[in-house]
This record gives structure tokens, C-alpha cells and sequence, in this order.
């Protein structure tokens, strides 16, 4: 019997001495920089989804030791240092719900945004083009709602790359390789101290590899990364386009500086939206047909601002009428406008200018992934899903898969797992996929129920309207599902 124990007590110290050699090579093959480099997490696309979730990361004391690196093709430099004038703001915008913004504050982005470029609003206009049926979105007096009066923020996305790069910077720990185009991906090899077969390699520009034991795909809309996992992604595109410009204002609004107000107007061929920003200018967000945003971007500054005017007071027919004009659209809104009637109060005020070089446009599309994870995979942002802008909720959407994948990796790391499994992954598309399904479900039939000019949908549509704003309790949780259910952040 003391011959067994002492056999067994020898294959045991051998068993460790093996363990300890493993982690011995382990080491010896970190230290020493092999290629390709080994990283925890790669995270493919520097933009607001991808520099949110690293941010996130570095900034959680639980995920702040993995080795981490970012892939960007573009010169993050320029978008570091990126400053405009206080009477310029850029014509790509997104609105950031409460939830969102509350989010950046606690990973210790929102302090690095510049303040004064940032514009909160606190009620919407939206009606039906066709019929006028209105909705007004405002926090009722003494509202107990968390949020406060502030419905979302407006902000420029370079002012949010921006202050995140900067907060990156300040928390450090990033290999960051930026100008770099990804090549290719492949999958690892097996060699005598480490099997990474099943890990991915990001091939980029200047022969580096970086291997990842888990690789987020945040870049963008025809994901590389996507295409590398073969995760197909399937949807449609709405043969529209969506027009953007900085406008502005006579004005700083009927609510003044401290109560802003966004507006978007139903139209057959898209909804046109006018969203605030500080002071008096606003920015544009109108989609349309392609002919119709062609025939936009030709003309005149002067005719520009006339067919803006149009979109929000004009009637469809009239408006119809204008796209066929090559010019004068100026003078054909002036005449038209003297003999239309309507509230000056429910629309916005009158768009006096717009800034050089602000106008362009870009095609709609609906797409969502198949899954959002793959072995050693993960896709946040328009990687995993797009949608069409009517709700300003598609950088919320990216803000929220971040939220949730970056807390599934804290699970991970505290319980022991294996961030890249498929197994530590399921609980972040479980908690996204269904969300993001149904919100992009609703949106899309939003457009399609508002492009209807004639037959019974128009006076259904209308009664439907009519009847949330009666409501009280019923537009008070639609409210909420826009603003989210964040806490107050001032």
C-alpha cells in the first residue's frame, strides 16, 4: 500500500511539474512577442459602438487587466483633435436617448465630450403629412419620470469619438493600430506549445496578426468580421435615401434655449425631421427617394432652404410639384405658401440658411444578423443590425449591445470562463437579438404604414395618432421606450 501511495504521490508532483512547465512556456511565449500577437479582445472599427465597448472595458476595475487592441483604418488623430467652430456643427448626427448618455457617464466618456456642442430637447412634434394628425411628445407637469424633462440629446458623432478616444487616452492599456485596413482573417495554427486553431487572426495593412481569443466585429454595416464567422444577415434596402444638412435658424425656437423641441413631419415618400441643435441651428434628416435627394443636392442654397420650408408646411401634392422644378424653387414656395394655412406654432421656425458642404445623403437599409455570436465572435453596433432613422434609435441600438456584451465578459472573467466561447456569449444575444428584432420590426413598418398616400390605412393611421396623444398613460410609455429608462444624468 505504501508502494501505491508513493507512486501516485510521484505522478502527482510529476502531473505539476508538467502544469508548471506549461505555464512556463505559456509565458515564455508571451513575453516574446510572437507573431501573431496575442490579445484577449480585438475589436474591429473604431467608431462610437466599438470605442464605447473598449472604453467600457478598460474603465471596469473586473475587465480592466485583459489585453486589449483596436483595428481602425482611419487616422484617429484627426478625429482626436477634431474641433469646429461654434457656428459650424457637422451634418452626421445621432440622438442619444437618457439611457445612453447615463451609460458614457458611468464608463467616464460623457465628461470628455464638449459640452457646449451637446443639445438636450424636451418635446416632439410629429404628424402625418397627409391628414395632420398630431402627436405632441412632452413630459406632463410634475411627471415623476427619472428623466427628467430631457427626452434625448443631440449630438454630433465626432464629438462622441471624440471625447471617447480622449477618455481611452486617459485610462490607457489600448494597443491601438489605427490606419490599418484589415486584409484578412483567418484562423490560427496549432504549434507545440499552444493549439489556437479556432482563434482568429486579424490580418492588417503592414504584415501585423493579432490573435484574438475573442474578436468584435464593430465595423460597420458590411462587417468583415461578420463575413469571417459566416454569419449571414438579411433584410432589404427601402430604395430611399436619407439627406442631411446643418440648417439655420431664424430663431433659437418656440421653447427658446431651454426648452428645445424636435420635429418630424410624415411624408409619402419618407418622414422629413428637423432636430436642434445648440443655439440656432438644427440638422436634417429627410428621407427620401433617390430623385428626389438627387434633385435636392443640385440645388441652389437658396432653393434648398425653400424645399426644407416646404417639407414641414406645404402639402404633399404641392411638394411633389416642387421636385419636378430644376430651379426657382424659391419662388414657387413663396407663392404656394401665401395660399396655405397652418399653425405656425406647431412647425418649425423658418430655416434661413444652410452651411456650406453640409449636404449629402446616404441609402437606407434594413438589415439584422443572423446571430450575433460565433465561436470566439462577437458583432455589436450596424456589424450586427441596421435600421431605417425614422427613430433616431440606431446608435442607441449599438450603445446597447455594447452595454450588454461588455458586462457578459464581466461574468466571464469573474467566474473563470472563457470570454470567446460560445457558451460565455449566449446570455449577450439573449439579451439583445429579441430586442433589436422587435424594435427593427416596428420601425420598419412605421415607414411602411407612412408611405401610404390613399386607401384605408390613411384615416387608421390617423385615428391611432389621434388616440396616443389623447391618451396620457399609453404616450407616457411611449416615451419612455424612446428616452429608455436610464437614470437622470444632471
Amino acid at each position: 500500500m505504501e508502494a501505491v501511495a508513493r507512486r501516485k504521490a510521484a505522478a502527482y508532483v510529476c502531473l505539476s511539474c508538467t502544469r508548471q512547465f506549461q505555464r512556463h512556456i505559456r509565458r515564455q511565449y508571451h513575453n516574446a512577442a510572437p507573431r501573431p500577437d496575442i490579445y484577449d479582445v480585438v475589436c474591429v472599427g473604431g467608431g462610437p459602438a466599438g470605442l464605447s465597448l473598449l472604453t467600457a472595458l478598460r474603465a471596469n476595475p473586473v475587465t480592466s487587466h485583459l489585453r486589449v487592441a483596436l483595428v481602425e483604418a482611419q487616422d484617429l488623430s484627426k478625429v482626436k483633435s477634431w474641433k469646429l467652430p461654434p457656428s459650424k456643427y457637422s451634418n452626421r448626427c445621432s440622438s442619444l436617448t437618457p439611457t445612453s448618455a447615463f451609460y458614457l457617464d458611468q464608463i467616464g466618456a460623457w465628461e470628455h465630450l464638449d459640452q457646449t456642442r451637446v443639445q438636450p430637447y424636451h418635446e416632439m412634434q410629429v404628424w402625418d403629412g397627409v391628414t395632420d394628425a398630431r402627436i405632441e411628445f412632452d413630459w406632463a407637469p410634475g411627471s415623476a419620470l427619472v428623466e427628467g424633462t430631457t427626452i434625448a440629446y443631440m449630438n454630433e458623432n465626432l464629438n462622441l469619438t471624440s471625447g471617447l478616444l480622449k477618455r481611452l487616452e486617459q485610462l490607457g492599456g489600448v494597443s491601438v493600430f489605427e490606419g490599418a485596413k484589415v486584409e484578412n482573417i483567418t484562423f490560427g495554427e496549432e504549434t507545440e506549445d499552444l493549439d489556437l486553431r479556432q482563434w482568429p487572426v486579424v490580418h492588417i495593412s503592414g504584415g501585423k496578426q493579432l490573435t484574438a481569443r475573442l474578436l468584435v466585429g464593430a465595423d460597420g454595416a458590411n462587417s468583415p468580421v461578420r463575413a469571417f464567422a459566416g454569419i449571414d444577415a438579411k433584410g432589404w434596402d427601402y430604395n430611399r435615401h436619407g439627406v442631411v444638412a446643418t440648417l439655420e435658424m431664424e430663431g433659437e425656437g418656440w421653447g427658446g434655449e431651454h426648452t428645445k423641441i424636435a420635429y418630424q413631419r410624415f411624408l409619402p415618400t419618407g418622414p422629413v425631421a428637423m432636430l436642434p441643435m445648440p443655439g440656432k441651428y438644427s440638422t436634417l434628416v429627410w428621407s427620401t427617394t433617390p430623385e428626389n435627394a438627387s434633385i435636392l443636392k443640385s440645388l441652389s442654397p437658396k432653393d434648398f432652404v425653400a424645399m426644407v420650408n416646404a417639407a414641414f408646411r406645404l402639402s404633399p401634392v404641392d411638394l411633389a410639384f416642387m421636385h419636378t422644378q430644376g430651379a426657382n424653387q424659391d419662388y414657387e414656395y413663396s407663392w404656394r405658401l401665401q395660399h396655405t394655412s397652418f399653425n405656425p406654432r406647431a412647425i418649425p421656425q423658418t430655416v434661413v440658411g444652410v452651411q456650406e458642404g453640409t449636404i449629402a445623403s446616404f441609402p437606407l437599409k434594413m438589415r439584422h444578423a443572423d446571430t450575433y455570436i460565433g465561436e470566439r465572435v462577437a458583432l455589436v453596433g450596424d456589424a450586427a443590425h441596421t435600421i431605417h432613422p425614422l427613430a433616431g434609435q440606431g446608435l442607441n441600438q449599438g450603445q446597447g449591445d455594447v452595454q450588454s456584451l461588455a458586462k457578459t465578459i464581466e461574468h466571464a472573467v469573474t467566474h473563470g470562463q472563457d470570454i470567446g466561447s460560445i457558451m460565455s456569449l449566449e446570455s449577450y444575444v439573449s439579451e439583445r437579438y429579441t430586442a433589436n428584432h422587435v424594435l427593427l420590426g416596428v420601425v420598419d413598418k412605421l415607414h411602411k404604414l407612412y408611405s401610404a398616400e390613399s386607401g384605408p390605412l390613411v384615416p387608421l393611421r390617423s385615428l391611432g395618432l389621434n388616440a396616443v396623444n389623447a391618451l396620457g398613460p399609453l404616450k407616457s410609455f411611449f416615451m419612455k421606450q424612446a428616452a429608455g429608462s436610464g437614470t437622470k444624468l444632471f
